[in-house]
């Protein structure tokens, strides 16, 4: 994990650059050949910047993916099924237009080859799902998803279709459609 730094204006200006180098260099070299020094030059800073406040490349990532997609919190007070339509759609416009989704393939084709990767993508999509399956769990007691239905593999469900259509067909899901896997899944309202 990243060093606690001060942080000054200067200092969130400069992670923000070099955060926001790490996805584009991912995404144009991919995990192989991604290194310090690759973000270094891409960005315009020394490499001694980038290891005063990351030990590595995976925390580099690690810290990109978790600054520069953030997760929304869902609206304590609406209704579960409203919480969990706006995490997917985060989610789906994460993965097409967000900073993280042209790194997207990198990470995935890195995660068959390295064990690393795998384990990092593995920790960063439980603690993104645990999210959704909170809000799956909060309708099923609720009386709004049928209570048969499993809160871990519903979110799985619905989070790996939308993964499943962005990395292999050519047309990620829309809004629409993920308002129809929403009910598919879960049954409707």
């Amino acid at each position: 994990m990243a060093r606690q730094i001060a942080m000054d204006p200067r200092v969130t200006r400069t992670r923000q650059v070099v955060l926001t180098a790490v996805l584009e260099e991912l995404a144009d070299v991919g995990h192989a050949d991604f290194t310090i020094e690759s973000v270094a030059s891409r960005c315009g800073v020394g490499k001694s910047t980038i290891y005063r406040h990351w030990d590595g490349k995976t925390e580099l990532i690690v810290d990109a993916m978790h600054e520069l997609n953030t997760q929304p919190v869902p609206t304590p007070d609406g209704p579960p099924r409203e919480r969990i339509r706006q995490l997917l759609h985060h989610l789906g416009q994460a993965l097409t237009d967000g900073s993280l989704a042209p790194a997207i393939p990198a990470l995935v084709e890195a995660a068959e080859r390295d064990r690393g990767v795998r384990v990092l993508l593995n920790d960063y999509t439980v603690e993104r799902r645990r999210t959704l399956v909170e809000a799956l769990t909060l309708g099923i007691e609720a009386g709004q998803i049928d209570t048969t239905i499993d809160p871990e593999l519903a979110a799985q469900a619905l989070s790996g279709a939308i993964v499943y259509a962005r990395l292999m067909t050519s047309t990620p899901l829309t809004e629409t459609a993920i308002d129809q896997l929403i009910d598919t899944v879960l049954g409707p309202v």
